[in-house]
């Protein structure tokens, strides 16, 4: 008797005090979660304008350093016309002309809502404009051959009192910006030392909920371990009931199927010995009674005979099926492939059904054949009961070290996943196949008849073990 498994342990309850230790981590933890989601996006706001503002700031730079290059630009330019006269100087003074005209335009939309820088802009840009309009007259005057006009222009200051108006005026503008982008600067090195100390401070706290939760969360491991491992134990003690209780459940199907077997052996001996001989005898008596009465008998007596005989061959043929049905006598007598289409031939007769055979010869034992014969004799059964079918291939195909039985019909299917394990004619095949070591498999759809298959090796499974 197995013995019955030790009773489950009920998981330990949590102490009182666990649970509000636990919330006040939890609570510790949000709290933390909380305070540093707000120190990343106050820190994210504040460095986004800064560096939006340090971005202004140094494209403002760039525009004032831009005018100033361009001025110098077109200055060189228009120094290099007045002294060769060659009008390919002209062209870097042109574009400088049509770039600060662009450039004062963009710098006027940056310094509207500063008056003082504004104020200072307009300045410059009053110098820029008188600096182009002398250069612009020593070109025209260059263009029309006035010599000592344009060369007269040329050496006065009064081209150079512009350029460091112009230069004065710019760099106060560049000052102002590098001033911005300095106290922008400055605002991003505060806001990532306030990330700093709020993740420091975020981190301890963080660590401080962390230490709590690992304090409680151990002692439930170690509970939760002790639990686990009394489950395990009863889960292998269970395992291993089921293997053993699996394994005596086959080998008694197994003593099962054999005594039945048996006892069908045994009944077809009686059935042979004993009501073969009654049926026999009976029949050479209603022969010699026939023979004995002659002409004699009146019609209905010559009747009543002949309805005799016929009865008594009914019988024989039966008492000769079913010995057939309990233990096929042509097994033993004929061989697999003979008995195989002496069952294929009488089933056809009987269903009216066309059975094709491509059976070879194989050498298998006495239990493996009586296998072989049951699995096609139950596969046949099946057919005429449930697959409307017209037409069903049996094959026995021989390899080298193991045979595969084939039997195919093209009725109407079933689906597989849907058989019930109450399906014994399944269930006793695949066992069947399975203890002489074999494989059985099922294949069938709806509308698309049904393939049963075994694999069996020419050892038995005994044999082998």
């Amino acid at each position: 008797m197995t013995p019955t498994p030790p009773a489950t342990p009920a998981p330990s309850s949590l102490p009182s005090r666990t649970l509000p230790r636990i919330a006040i981590s939890l609570v510790l933890a949000l709290v933390a979660a909380t305070f540093l989601i707000g120190i990343n996006e106050t820190g994210y706001n504040q460095s986004a304008s800064a560096l939006n503002d340090i971005a202004e700031a140094s494209k403002t730079r760039a525009s004032l350093n831009r005018v100033l290059q361009h001025v110098l630009d077109a200055e060189t330019g228009s120094r290099g016309y007045l002294l060769t006269g060659d009008p390919r100087y002209l062209e870097p003074y042109n574009a400088a002309l049509a770039q600060l005209t662009e450039q004062l335009d963009a710098l006027r939309l940056v310094y509207t809502n500063n008056a003082d820088e504004y104020a200072t802009l307009a300045q410059l840009s009053r110098n820029v404009q008188r600096k182009l309009a002398e250069m612009d007259l020593s070109v025209r005057m260059r263009k029309q051959g006035n010599e000592d006009a344009w060369k007269f222009v040329l050496m006065t200051d009064v081209g150079k009192e512009h350029m460091d108006a112009i230069r004065e005026q710019a760099a106060k503008l560049i000052e102002s910006s590098t001033a911005r982008m300095d106290v922008s600067q400055h605002q991003v090195r505060r806001t990532l030392m306030l990330s700093r100390l709020g993740i420091g401070g975020v981190t301890v706290l963080g660590l401080l909920a962390f230490y709590l939760y690992l304090r409680q969360t151990t002692k439930l491991k170690l509970a939760g371990d002790r639990q686990q491992d009394a489950l395990e134990r009863e889960r292998d003690l269970l395992e291993r009931q089921v293997r053993e209780r699996t394994a005596s459940l086959a080998q008694l199907a197994t003593h099962l199927q054999n005594v039945r077997e048996e006892e069908r052996g045994h009944l077809a001996r009686e059935l042979h010995d004993e009501l073969g001989a009654l049926l026999t005898a009976a029949k050479l008596d209603v022969a010699r009674l026939k023979s004995r009465l002659g002409p004699q008998a009146g019609p209905e007596i010559a009747e009543r005979l002949q309805h005799l005989t016929g009865a008594l061959n009914s019988g024989i043929a039966l008492k000769r099926r079913i010995i057939e049905d309990l233990r096929p006598s042509s097994l033993s007598n004929l061989g697999l492939t003979a008995s195989l289409e002496i069952l294929a031939r009488e089933f056809s007769d009987r269903a009216a059904l066309e059975v094709t055979c491509e059976l070879e010869p194989v050498d298998l034992d006495e239990g493996q054949q009586l296998t072989v014969y049951r699995l096609v004799q139950e596969s046949l059964t099946n057919v005429g009961k449930y697959a409307e079918a017209a037409q069903v291939e049996i094959s026995v195909r021989d390899y080298d070290s193991f045979v595969e039985v084939d039997i195919k019909d093209n009725g109407k299917g079933f689906d597989v996943s849907q058989i019930r394990p109450s399906t014994h004619g399944i269930a006793g095949m695949r066992h069947r196949v399975e203890a002489a070591g074999g494989k059985l498999t099922v294949t069938s759809a709806p509308g698309k008849g049904t393939r049963i298959a075994a694999v069996m090796p020419k050892v038995a499974a005994a044999a082998c073990a």
